[in-house]
């Protein structure tokens, strides 16, 4: 063996040692991790009705504030959302990865919500991508919100950044839209009596490209580098492991269970095409709710109208989760507590 390869040899020989150590590292601190977060996980369990106190407590007082702060200083509502974003993301992002949750992260709402910050943080005075932004918050992120019952339970914290990540950015964009001191200075110029259109907009056709056409590509954009990731490769990842979920396969379990409208539309390609389907209703679901942004743009009293019922929507739900669900939830964890303690005493007689 020539010297140049033995000291390639020897190269790789240090690199093997190097990669295999790193890789009992990973799974020394994921094994630790897991561990931890069963602690945890049962510490909370045991003292879940505290918890669920605290946090109903501090989220009526944090809601309270925000509404406050809301009629006070909207100016400030999108720092508000910024801080929001920043915090309760990452966390939720490390709480989802416990689960097997983590590829919602990969969903609409959260590409659109980064789009958000960095609109807010880096180009706040940049008039086009404020309407590609107001046309995903008031588009497809506020009509999610109601199609898909998201609920406002202050005792969920999971819950509550559920609503925020879908209610928050519409408010943020309405207020700047509407409520800003600065925009209100720029709508009213000195020496006009009445409003006048959005600064600079006065041509529907560009109003129409920015909170239509342009969206509508950005969002396209985001369901081919979806599907890339998830269906291509992490395809591997998803059939080894059932667990794991994404968007699809949960409304496709919800759906498949209650043989609701959903999964009946779902099949009109036929059982082996049911992603291509969901993907097309999808489509179809953004098409739609951001063509309606263009008049919720233009008028004040309609904007007005459908904050009102993104909101309504929310606490309904979440009255009809206190009502309906949650009894529900407690009967049965009583029951598979009544069931775990029954089995001891039985092992015990025999």
């Amino acid at each position: 063996m020539s010297t140049s390869e033995n000291e390639d040899h020897a190269e790789v020989s240090d690199i093997e040692p190097t990669a295999a150590a790193r890789k009992r590292l990973r799974d020394r601190s994921k094994e630790v991790l897991s561990k931890q977060a069963v602690k945890i996980a049962k510490r909370a369990e045991e003292h879940e009705s505290f918890i669920n106190k605290v946090t109903h407590l501090l989220n009526v007082l944090g809601f309270g504030g925000f509404c406050f702060l809301l009629g006070a200083r909207p100016q400030d509502v999108p720092l508000v959302y910024c801080l929001f974003y920043v915090v309760f993301v990452p966390l939720r992002w490390i709480y989802y990865r416990f689960k097997k949750w983590h590829y919602y992260l990969l969903d609409f709402c959260y590409y659109a919500n980064t789009i958000f910050l960095v609109y807010l943080l880096f180009y706040p005075k940049n008039e086009k991508l404020f309407l590609v932004c107001f046309s995903f918050a008031e588009g497809p992120l506020a009509w999610a919100l109601i199609v898909w019952r998201c609920s406002l339970v202050f005792s969920s914290v999971d819950k509550i950044v559920s609503v925020l990540i879908h209610l928050l950015p519409g408010l943020v964009f309405f207020t700047i839209r509407w409520w800003n001191p600065e925009t209100l200075e720029a709508m009213r110029p000195e020496g006009a009596s009445a409003r006048v259109t959005w600064p600079y907009i006065e041509d529907k056709s560009y109003l129409c490209t920015w909170l239509f056409f342009v969206p509508l590509v950005v969002y396209t954009l985001w369901q081919v580098l979806y599907f890339l990731i998830v269906n291509v490769l992490r395809r591997q990842r998803f059939l080894r492991d059932p667990e794991v979920m994404t968007s699809y396969r949960e409304l496709s379990k919800k759906a498949q269970k209650a043989n609701n409208m959903w999964w009946r539309l779902s099949s009109l390609l036929g059982d082996q095409n049911r992603l291509l389907m969901f993907i097309l209703l999808q489509g179809m679901f953004t098409v739609a709710t951001m063509a309606l942004t263009v008049p919720i743009f233009l008028s004040y009293e309609l904007s007005m109208i459908f904050q009102l019922l993104k909101v309504s929507a929310s606490v309904w739900n979440g009255a009809g989760f206190l009502l309906e669900v949650m009894p529900r939830q407690v009967i049965l964890k009583e029951k598979k507590k009544s069931e775990m303690q029954t089995v001891p005493i039985q092992n015990d007689q025999s």
